[in-house]
């Protein structure tokens, strides 16, 4: 993967990270640049999380500052644009209206 794509971006001009890695970094750069999610690392932030709080107990500033990094990486995860919440609201009403509505099913209000 060290090819034509390693170092560049589109028009042959490196990519912004790219010039501060080394040529082993790169190749490792390219391999994990088009992975989707955050599941891979918040993964490894939760192993290295377990293994500081193992082997430097008393260092509690890193270990919640690793804690608060992954409940970010989680809540990213998770957060929905308004564009999705919009759209899945116009899908929730699209079953009640077409589907639960006809069948007789309602919805309980509080």
């Amino acid at each position: 993967m060290a090819g034509k794509g390693s170092e560049s971006r589109g028009k042959g001009r490196p990519s912004f990270y790219s010039r501060a890695l080394e040529e082993a970094e790169r190749v490792e750069f390219e391999e994990v640049r088009g992975m989707e999610g955050l599941e891979d690392e918040i993964a490894l932030l939760r192993l290295r999380l377990r293994s500081l709080i193992q082997s430097r107990p008393e260092d509690l500033r890193l270990a919640l500052d690793t804690a608060n990094t992954i409940a970010r990486l989680v809540r990213t995860r998770y957060q929905i644009s308004k564009e999705q919440k919009k759209s899945l609201k116009q899908a929730i009403t699209k079953v009640l209206t077409e589907i639960a509505v006809p069948l007789g099913i309602k919805a309980l209000v509080k």
